[in-house]
């Protein structure tokens, strides 16, 4: 049997994740990042769920996204009332995940050419 590569070439996808970084196509990012099918914003100020207020989470309302994939780092942990309303009221889907979870639905989701940004927490270095 031959195996071969199937790698889509339209849009970005993560490829692993591990506690310390996430693969993006081929590309490893150890810091946090917002991540839509066709760009990555890197260096996201972002440490931990509790730093998310409307200045950190605007680039990726920017993005026009229909859902939000929040990847919360190794563990689920839900963002603020603040930050859960700041999409409520924009018409934007939340789903908060750990970051394998999220890496995962974030593919799936962008496979089928639906609107969706991931936010990925990672641990400061």
């Amino acid at each position: 049997m031959q195996l071969s590569l199937n790698r889509p070439g339209e849009y970005l996808f993560v490829r692993k994740v591990d506690a310390a970084a996430i693969t993006v196509v081929d590309r490893e990012l150890r810091r946090s990042f917002v991540l839509a099918p066709d760009r990555a914003i890197e260096d996201w100020p972002v440490g931990a769920v509790g730093e998310l207020d409307e200045a950190t989470v605007a680039p990726i309302l920017e993005l026009t996204p229909a859902v939000v994939i929040l990847g919360s780092g190794p563990r689920l942990v839900f963002p603020s009332q603040q930050v859960l309303a700041a999409f409520l009221k924009r018409g934007i889907g939340l789903e908060v995940m750990d970051n394998a979870a999220a890496a995962r639905t974030f593919n799936v989701l962008v496979s089928e050419g639906r609107r969706v940004v991931a936010a990925f927490i990672l641990p400061p270095a």
